[in-house]
């Protein structure tokens, strides 16, 4: 028995690791598309033997430094800039940044995911109307205290830069939200963190 959870636990690191490298060199921003292409290429077909996210992005900062210290940095840095952009043009909404482009993982063709939290969804919809601003729509769903909370997902092209835009409950301003029921907490960032880094950076 313990000869075979060392082998999975082995495999996890190596399907962990084959992902990262994915993300990193192919743009890949989906860990789930990126575990399920690194296993094949392994040949992992026990589905047990997938790693967690947080276990791939420990193996992708270790890559982005190891391979990419010098343009990896400008990258997170410019996505940054164009995400606090849109939070200022944004900031009657209450955006916050979250996603890869806050943990510093992104990569060039990362996408910049805001939660927003207005008093109408509506007012959010007529902001970018009356800006000549295209976008499309979409349900998704967010999590805290096991509680799923309905979000309204909008996509949009900010600076040519992919943006989406998570419409939240004001209520839910102050609560910890998550992906996945059983996720870990997003982290998030107002647009004077964000500002910091940036700054940080300099």
């Amino acid at each position: 028995m313990a000869r075979n959870s060392n082998r999975q636990s082995g495999m996890r690191t190596r399907i962990a690791a084959a992902a990262a490298r994915l993300m990193a060199e192919d743009g890949i921003d989906d860990f789930s598309l990126a575990k399920r292409k690194a296993a094949r290429q392994l040949g992992a077909a026990d589905t047990q033997s997938l790693p967690r996210n947080d276990e791939i992005e420990v193996e992708l900062r270790a890559y982005r430094a190891l391979y990419q210290s010098e343009t990896h940095p400008e990258v997170v840095e410019e996505l940054r800039r164009v995400a606090l952009d849109a939070m200022r043009a944004l900031e009657a909404f209450r955006p916050y940044l979250t996603g890869p482009v806050l943990k510093g993982i992104a990569g060039p063709y990362a996408e910049i995911d805001l939660q927003l939290f207005p008093d109408s969804a509506k007012d959010v919809e007529i902001f970018l109307l009356d800006r000549g601003i295209t976008f499309s729509t979409h349900e998704g769903r967010r999590y805290s205290g096991g509680r799923a909370h309905p979000v309204s997902l909008l996509s949009l092209t900010w600076q040519q830069v992919p943006l989406n835009l998570a419409i939240l409950d004001r209520r839910d301003e102050r609560i910890a939200l998550k992906t996945t029921v059983a996720g870990r907490v997003a982290e998030r960032a107002g647009i004077n963190e964000v500002g910091a880094l940036l700054q940080g950076n300099k």
